[in-house]
């Protein structure tokens, strides 16, 4: 199987491996969002952090709707240069993210990894879409 051909499976895994933690952090932010208040926290400061961190994870949740609309679609499943931008952040999402869960980082640094790890390749899948259902270009 050569590099090009296994970009399609790989980006697959590293989509759903990321899509597996965002929803564990779902499941448990508990944790994470005691990590991003003072010591002597009231409730409405853990509301407010839960209420942004719940907000930042169903943006991601929308993104992954849009990037896998578009790879299960056809229009980017075996677009190379999506496939390696995909593969990359994903992975790196990943693993940021798992750090994230296990070393309770405050919630500020989710934004981060957010727009760098879905909101890029989320992007991109959009102006793939654009390019071959609004300008009739080849999908790959």
């Amino acid at each position: 199987m050569s590099a090009v051909s296994s970009l399609a499976p790989a980006r697959f895994l590293t989509i759903i491996a990321h899509l597996v933690i965002v929803i564990t952090i779902f499941w448990s932010r508990d944790h994470n969002v005691k990590a991003c208040l003072p010591l002597d926290f009231t409730q409405e400061q853990y509301d407010n952090e839960d209420r942004k961190l719940v907000v930042a994870l169903a943006v991601t949740l929308g993104l992954f709707a849009i990037e896998l609309g578009g790879f299960f679609s056809g229009v980017s499943m075996f677009n190379c240069s999506q496939g390696l931008l995909s593969t990359g952040v994903h992975a790196s999402a990943s693993v940021a993210l798992l750090f994230f869960l296990f070393e309770q980082w405050e919630c500020y640094i989710y934004w981060w990894i957010l727009a760098i790890c879905s909101v890029l390749p989320a992007f991109v899948e959009i102006l793939l879409f654009i390019a071959v259902f609004g300008l009739k270009k080849k999908p790959l």
